[in-house]
């Protein structure tokens, strides 16, 4: 089990939570597709407001994202996982294995290439940009 869930990374958050900031014609758009150029910001909601009032309000959805961190915590010592890495290989868990092999693939290529896009010289961010671009379509298709 380490073995097959270790492949996955979970520097990157999910697909369905990654939102991209794109410049257009003088535009801002906020999109979950992602653009030439886009900005990558994470969308992953917090856990809701329970100190104000006293009583815990969370939704069905935070309530087993709570549960699930819980149990990653807890299968750590077996799994040598954090939550957000257990997270992704659950998430990963029904894809292919080819599949599954190609997003823990993508997603050191695409920290890279942000990293490299924020450093690089104005004759290069083009290129960095367009390569960028295609390995996010491509985790965003896959549902890495």
């Amino acid at each position: 089990m380490h073995s097959a869930l270790g492949l996955a990374q979970s520097q990157l958050p999910a697909p369905n939570r990654t939102i991209y900031k794109c410049h257009a014609n003088g535009a801002v758009n906020y999109s979950d597709e992602p653009c030439v150029g886009a900005e990558r910001l994470d969308a992953t909601p917090d856990s809701g407001i329970s100190h104000l009032s006293g009583i815990s309000r969370t939704g069905k959805d935070v309530a087993n994202e709570i549960r699930a961190a819980q149990f990653a915590v807890a299968v750590r010592p077996l799994t040598g996982m954090n939550a957000s890495q257990f997270a992704t290989a659950v998430r990963r868990n029904n894809l292919e294995p080819a599949v599954r092999l190609e997003c823990s693939q993508l997603e050191p290529a695409i920290l890279r290439l942000e990293q490299s896009e924020n450093h690089a010289d104005t004759s290069t961010v083009k290129l960095i940009q367009q390569d960028l671009f295609t390995l996010r379509k491509r985790y965003k298709s896959l549902a890495c």
